[in-house]
């Protein structure tokens, strides 16, 4: 039996259950299975880049319909805000408002158990689980949620929440709530199809073999436009589009009658929400967009160190909240506040141009020392950030978290950037004529005055900081002076902070290294010289033809 769990890791989730207006302050507890239909559709066409819902998402969900899940139950206690929204218009003088409220059920970090009685093909099964792991939100766009396939029978025994059965009364301590679900795929055909050949029959093709005008064609379109053509279909359709059509609830859908155990939903203290402990992780990709969505107003990939900084300092204000900071994944010192020696382990926070356009669109947040649950939830929490000279703030959003060879997964374009950055390519094999080399993405700024040979030559430097960072020593270091003259614009000084360091010389150089064995894998991405921490001296794979 498919069975899903969900966690929040606000600690919140907010939905409003169908028929009732937000200000009622009512809590559609547990999500209704409508809601997680239309959520997983949502995602397939959000993260999978459907463009029609492909065959077995359509088998998927038509399983899905014919089963009322069951629930398991975390400890619960409602909770609201409320605030005085202004009407943008004035009442004696003074600008009118409406009181608003937002109720949510606060579950800390309780586990949600969703289990379908039905059983799915593998690739239905693979499907789900990769509908359920790009899942970012359930409800309203604050109820973020962590969703995964489970394979755990013990997590299926005791349901605390399940459809009503005719007869049957689970006993004392239960209460019965309704929530929207579908109805039978088949059963809604069979409803369509009745529904359409009324409404056709006032609008008759004619009899004769003559063809029917364009204006008796728009009437039978228009006749038969309230009802979808499928489960599918009804389960796409917003909420404008069925009220428009006068429907008083989506079409496909019905209320089924479901026994919960009482007081669910108690009014108490708001509990924190606390990531589990010991979930540590190396790797988390931030998205970023305009308001607008206008991908030319995003930063340059000139801006790459200072909109770096402006991350890193947004952060680290996060993790210190006022207080002394104790956070050295993030801010690369101990407890004393001595700089952390070695390999270079603590975050590198990489802003990266994965789509190609010259423009910023991601930032990479990597320390291979793993980031605790403090950076975590600093990073989670980090919702805009800014751009010196730019139009205005950028939004934030957690595109994906996890280790480095996640991005591994990335689709298209994206993908094809972010493997790079791990030393693979497209090829599914070398050639033999074939080399992989790493070749400047941001300018190298040389951390010590460089000097024609000995240590403090260029290839001095560079094998001297590939030692630290536990990497092979090079065979081989080429200048690149074309690649280099397009990376001349990058800004290449830090400007923030109480004297930060300066590099000895303002010079940014493209190169390319080849090394003598392949580098290991959890060291990457390879970032190098001054600002690497700040996305300069960032590399990437290529594959070049060997000398011969």
């Amino acid at each position: 039996m498919p069975t899903l769990q969900f966690r929040f890791p606000a600690g919140r989730y907010h939905a409003t259950p169908a028929g009732y207006h937000v200000n009622e302050g009512q809590i559609e507890w547990p999500p209704s299975p409508w809601r997680l239909m239309r959520a997983l559709i949502a995602c397939g066409f959000n993260t999978q880049h459907w463009m029609n819902v492909p065959d077995e998402a359509r088998r998927l969900i038509e399983k899905l319909a014919q089963s009322t899940p069951s629930y398991c139950l975390p400890p619960a206690s409602m909770a609201h805000s409320r605030h005085y929204m202004p009407l943008g218009s004035l009442d004696k003088g003074r600008e009118r408002t409406t009181l608003v409220f937002n109720t949510w059920a606060d579950v800390g970090d309780g586990i949600l158990t969703i289990c379908w009685d039905c059983e799915l093909e593998a690739d239905e099964r693979s499907l789900l689980a990769t509908l359920a792991d790009c899942l970012g939100y359930v409800g309203r766009s604050e109820s973020w949620v962590e969703a995964k396939l489970i394979d755990d029978p013990d997590a299926t025994d005791g349901f605390d929440a399940f459809p009503h059965v005719s007869n049957e009364h689970p006993g004392p301590g239960w209460e019965q709530t309704s929530l929207l679900t579908t109805v039978h795929p088949e059963s809604y055909a069979i409803w369509r199809q009745k529904k359409a050949d009324a409404a056709l029959a006032e609008f008759p093709l004619p009899e004769d073999q003559k063809k029917p005008g364009q204006k008796l064609l728009n009437e039978r379109a228009k006749a038969i436009d309230p009802f979808p053509t499928d489960l599918l279909d009804c389960l796409q359709k917003d909420t404008a589009w069925w009220k428009q059509r006068r429907w008083s609830q989506p079409p496909g859908s019905q209320k089924v009658v479901y026994w919960r155990k009482a007081n669910l939903l108690e009014v108490a203290p708001i509990s924190m929400p606390q990531l589990s402990r010991g979930h540590s992780v190396t790797t988390m990709l931030l998205s970023l967009t305009t308001p607008s969505g206008n991908k030319s107003a995003l930063p340059t990939i000139a801006r790459t160190l200072p909109q770096a900084e402006l991350i890193h300092a947004a952060l680290v204000r996060k993790v210190a909240k006022g207080q002394r900071v104790e956070c050295p994944e993030l801010t690369g010192r101990d407890v004393h506040g001595r700089p952390l020696t070695g390999s270079h382990e603590h975050a590198h926070v990489l802003p990266l141009d994965l789509d190609g356009d010259g423009h910023l669109d991601h930032i990479l947040i990597h320390a291979k020392m793993g980031l605790s649950d403090q950076a975590q939830r600093a990073v989670r929490s980090l919702d805009r950030t800014y751009t010196n000279g730019g139009v205005g703030e950028l939004q934030v959003a957690v595109a994906g978290v996890g280790n480095s060879d996640q991005l591994l997964r990335l689709p298209h374009k994206i993908g094809h950037s972010a493997r790079g950055l791990l030393g693979q390519t497209d090829q599914s094999s070398q050639s033999h004529s074939m080399t992989l080399n790493w070749e400047s993405v941001t300018p190298f700024v040389p951390p010590r005055y460089l000097k024609k040979s000995g240590k403090n030559s260029l290839e001095g430097q560079v094998n001297a900081e590939l030692i630290s960072r536990g990497f092979p020593e090079t065979k081989r270091i080429t200048i690149l002076e074309e690649r280099g003259k397009s990376l001349r614009h990058f800004i290449r000084v830090r400007r923030r902070g109480d004297n930060p360091p300066q590099p000895p010389v303002d010079i940014g150089l493209a190169i390319r290294i080849e090394f003598a064995q392949p580098p290991d894998a959890d060291w990457l991405p390879l970032a190098l010289g001054y600002g690497s921490h700040f996305g300069l001296g960032l590399f990437s794979a290529v594959q070049i033809e060997k000398d011969h």
